[in-house]
């Protein structure tokens, strides 16, 4: 494959060069069709495939999939096998896409309890983290299908996520955040790496090249490519020269027509933008080679595969009186609309439409040997306390032996 690369290379004008540093659309890299270099599409995770649709009308469709346990509830296991088995059904479900690579997991430091991204990331401990990680990757990877270690490196909070300038001393910086990632990108090789929006002691992540090549490439052997996060490039030029391959998403030219003046009037060696290139097309191609003809894969076992996840995430904190396991005789009472209408993911980028939800009531009532009484007790749609609705929960809850209570915050906060 590296002869083939080389030529292709070498047959390469300066804008085709340019023009493979950046996405095509949101998903896509770019294909030249005179060289027969094919496209490859990615998507969201990590703990589920989000594949968008685009449509010309503007009207997106995104694919219903298996919507697995996040990273908060895969860290709770303790469980490698179990991560990386995860990974391996996440990754026979992009391979019945055609998605070469799924972005995820994400193995930054639970930081700050404020972080709007905690549910994805995997622990606040850097060994947990990262081991978990290496995980996931070895088992999307092992389905043929390439993973994108993010975001790299210390996005510990959404406020300001975009300019947010982290200043962390070396040891901070080397035994906590980087050491979430160190052995993942190690032992893992993912394919690629995903840069983060924010700063490093005053740096971009995204044209840092301390990050990006002295230790990514030069200490830890990294052998995938750097992308961007989406829109995460501040300077394109300086980026490419840090170790940041690809774009993404298209810039519309923007960047390419920047990378070829930097060529042009000397301030980018072309030598450094072919290395770019070959390692855009040795993922593209490895993605090519490992398409597997038979793309289908069973819904319901990997529903049960996540439901198996489910239960081993679960931590206990207490049992006061004994109380668990519920005695299925008693008379319970279940209070809370999220009992019909589950949170069951976070939101944002890895927003997962599942083919197929269990409710928590339905379930309960299925395992019971009573009726179970139901009552909403608040509205998820209002902000506003509902008296009347505490009332029916008050009077019901005193009618029973037991009150299961689900609450927590809708998906708007």
């Amino acid at each position: 494959m590296k002869e083939k690369i080389s030529e292709l290379i070498a047959k390469m004008t300066l804008e085709e060069k340019a023009s493979m540093c950046s996405g095509v659309g949101a998903w896509h890299t770019k294909a030249i069709d005179r060289l027969d270099i094919p496209a490859i599409m990615m998507s969201d995770g990590p703990h589920g495939l989000r594949k968008v649709i685009e449509h010309e009308n503007g009207k997106n469709q995104t694919v219903e999939a298996v919507c697995f346990p996040p990273a908060v509830n895969l860290a709770s296991t303790w469980n490698q096998d179990l991560v990386r088995d995860v990974g391996k059904a996440i990754g026979e479900e992009c391979q019945a896409e055609d998605i070469s690579i799924i972005l995820g997991p994400a193995a930054n430091i639970k930081r700050s309890p404020l972080c709007g991204r905690n549910f994805e990331y995997l622990s606040e401990d850097p060994y947990l983290s990262t081991e978990l990680a290496k995980s996931h990757i070895k088992g999307v990877q092992s389905q043929g299908v390439g993973t994108s270690l993010k975001h790299f490196v210390a996005n510990n909070q959404e406020h300001m996520r975009m300019s947010v300038n982290e200043i962390i001393d070396e040891r901070t910086l080397r035994e906590i955040y980087l050491s979430s990632f160190e052995t993942a990108a190690k032992e893992a090789q993912p394919w690629t790496i995903m840069c983060a929006y924010n700063k490093v002691n005053g740096d971009f992540c995204s044209e840092h090249p301390y990050l990006l090549t002295q230790i990514l490439r030069e200490e830890w052997g990294f052998e995938g490519f750097v992308m961007s996060d989406w829109g995460a490039i501040n300077e394109r030029v300086d980026g490419l020269k840090s170790g940041l391959e690809l774009e993404m998403p298209s810039s519309d030219g923007i960047g390419e027509k920047k990378i070829i003046q930097a060529v042009k009037d000397g301030s980018l060696q072309v030598e450094l933008l072919d290395e770019a290139v070959r390692r855009i097309l040795n993922i593209v191609f490895t993605a090519v080679e490992k398409k597997k003809n038979e793309k289908s894969y069973v819904k319901n076992e990997h529903h049960q595969h996540a439901k198996k996840t489910a239960e081993e995430s679960i931590v206990l904190l207490k049992n006061e009186d004994e109380i668990l396991p519920l005695q299925k005789e008693k008379k319970i009472v279940v209070i809370g609309e999220f009992a019909k209408k589950p949170r069951y993911q976070g939101g944002g980028s890895s927003h997962i439409k599942p083919f197929k939800v269990d409710g928590p009531l339905e379930e309960i009532q299925r395992m019971t040997n009573t009726k179970v009484e139901y009552t909403p007790g608040y509205c998820i749609d209002k902000d506003e306390t509902d008296d009347q609705l505490i009332k029916e929960a008050k009077e019901k809850a005193q009618n029973c032996d037991i009150a299961i209570i689900f609450a927590g915050l809708p998906d708007r906060y």
